[in-house]
C-alpha cells in the first residue's frame, strides 16, 4: 500500500507527495502540525495541511527572505524574524557578520520543538548565542517595538488562522514604527497564480507606508504554483541600487549577488499586479 500526502492549494488544484512515514502529528494551540518524511523532498513540515518547508528545497525560501534585505541594508545589526519557527531564516541571517542580535518571535512553540528534532539542518542555529528565541505573538511584539530594528523579516504562513493579522496595513504600519530610520522589511506574499489579489493589496498597503516598495520572486517547487513572491519595504535603501562592494561571500545554494537584482525583474503578468 502506498501513502500520499496532498496539499489542496485551491478548490480544484493541489500537489501530492509519496510518504515514507509520519513522525509526529498534533493539534497545537494554534494549528494542526504534521512532520512527515517524503520520498522526493525528505522531511516535510506541514501546518494546517499546507507545506511549510522541506529538506530538499528549503534553502530557496530562507536565502531569499534573508539575503535580499540584509545585503540592501548597509549595516544590519539588530534583526527581527516574525514567525519562522523552523529556524531557516535565522540560519541565513547569522551568515552576515554585522548582525549582532537576531530575535525570533514564533507564536507556536511546537513548531520550534519539532523542527529542532526532525529538521536539525534548518533549525540548528536557534541555540546560537546571537539569537533570542521568543515564543510570543509577532503582531503584538511589533506593536510594542519602536525604532528598534534594522531589518524585519515576516516569515509567516498563508493569511489564515494565526497569520491573518500579518497581512494587514496596520501590521505594516507597526513594522515601520519598529524599524529604525533607515530600516527595511520583507514579507512573503504568496503566489501570483492563485493569490493575485493578495499581492496587489499588500503592495498597495506597503507603498502607502514605505517610500521604496518592490516585489521579487523565487522558484520554490513545494509552494503553490512554484512561483513565490516577496514584498520589500524600505525607508531609504533601494535593493536595486546596492553597490558592488556591499556584497561579501557567503555560503548559499540559490541566492547570488547577480540574482539579487535579477529577482526583481518580473514577468509582465506579475508586474501588472503591482503597477
Amino acid at each position: 500500500m502506498e501513502l500520499w500526502f496532498t496539499e489542496k492549494q485551491t478548490e480544484s488544484f493541489g500537489i501530492t507527495a509519496k510518504i515514507k512515514r509520519t513522525y509526529h502529528t498534533e493539534q497545537t494551540e494554534f494549528q494542526k502540525l504534521d512532520m512527515i518524511e517524503t520520498e522526493e523532498f525528505g522531511n516535510m513540515l506541514v501546518l494546517d495541511g499546507m507545506v511549510m518547508t522541506t529538506q530538499k528545497d528549503e534553502f530557496v525560501y530562507h536565502e531569499m527572505v534573508a539575503h535580499v534585505p540584509l545585503f540592501t541594508h548597509p549595516n544590519p545589526k539588530n534583526v527581527l524574524v516574525v514567525g519562522g519557527g523552523d529556524g531557516g531564516v535565522i540560519r541565513e541571517v547569522l551568515k552576515h557578520p554585522s548582525v549582532e542580535k537576531a530575535t525570533l518571535v514564533e507564536i507556536d512553540g511546537k513548531v520550534i520543538e519539532y523542527s529542532k528534532q526532525y529538521l536539525p539542518e534548518i533549525a540548528g542555529e536557534l541555540d546560537n548565542p546571537r539569537v533570542d528565541v521568543q515564543v510570543d505573538d509577532g503582531f503584538m511584539h511589533i506593536a510594542k517595538s519602536e525604532n528598534e530594528y534594522d531589518v524585519i523579516m515576516v516569515d509567516s504562513t498563508e493569511p489564515v488562522g494565526p497569520a491573518a493579522n500579518l497581512f494587514t496595513k496596520g501590521f505594516y504600519a507597526g513594522i515601520a514604527k519598529a524599524l529604525k530610520e533607515d530600516g527595511i522589511f520583507v514579507a512573503q506574499t504568496d503566489n501570483p497564480w492563485f493569490k493575485a489579489d493578495l499581492i496587489t493589496q499588500v503592495n498597495k498597503d506597503v507603498k502607502e507606508i514605505f517610500p521604496i516598495t518592490r516585489l521579487y520572486t523565487a522558484n520554490i517547487p513545494t509552494y503553490p504554483s512554484g512561483m513565490w513572491t516577496f514584498t520589500i519595504g524600505s525607508k531609504q535603501h533601494d535593493p536595486l541600487e546596492v553597490s558592488e562592494e556591499r556584497f561579501h561571500d557567503i555560503d548559499t545554494k540559490y541566492y547570488t549577488k547577480e540574482l539579487h537584482k535579477a529577482c526583481f525583474v518580473l514577468p509582465k503578468f506579475v508586474a501588472d499586479l503591482v503597477k
